[in-house]
């Protein structure tokens, strides 16, 4: 609910303890919305940083990070419900990625050396697989 849907909600002259009551909820459902769109963008940014400092080149990072937007949109939870596709690559089965630790399934530099290996094992590179996951939409 915008900022002046509840402007005019309060504004009506409805009954004291209704006219309030909606205020109120209204207001409440903005600000819950608020601190969780703030807790979903800092593990993003952390792994978002976290992959930068592995990845040094540039353009590398960029097309890692445009594969994993796609796929997960950088959380590290992200699970498919059709094929078990997991975390912020969808490794498929996700159980692979225990080859780069054992915390893979909450660690998203785990997930994200697990990528990047696969990647260049697959692909050449971060890049090579940006450039197939473009003709097909997956890698």
């Amino acid at each position: 609910m915008t900022f002046s849907t509840i402007s005019r909600l309060a504004s009506r002259k409805l009954t004291a303890g209704a006219g309030a009551a909606v205020a109120l909820a209204a207001a409440g459902a903005v600000l819950a919305s608020g601190p969780a769109q703030a807790a979903t963008a800092a593990p993003k940014a952390a792994a978002q940083e976290t992959a930068r400092q592995m990845i040094k080149d540039e353009g590398q990072f960029q097309c890692f990070s445009n594969i994993v937007e796609h796929e997960s949109g950088w959380n590290p939870t992200a699970t498919n419900a059709s094929s078990g596709a997991y975390g912020l690559v969808q490794a498929l089965p996700a159980s692979k990625m225990a080859s780069a630790g054992a915390d893979w399934q909450t660690n998203p530099a785990t997930q994200i050396k697990w990528g990047l290996d696969y990647m260049k094992e697959r692909y050449g590179s971060p890049c090579g697989a940006w450039s197939y996951w473009q003709a097909h939409q997956s890698y």
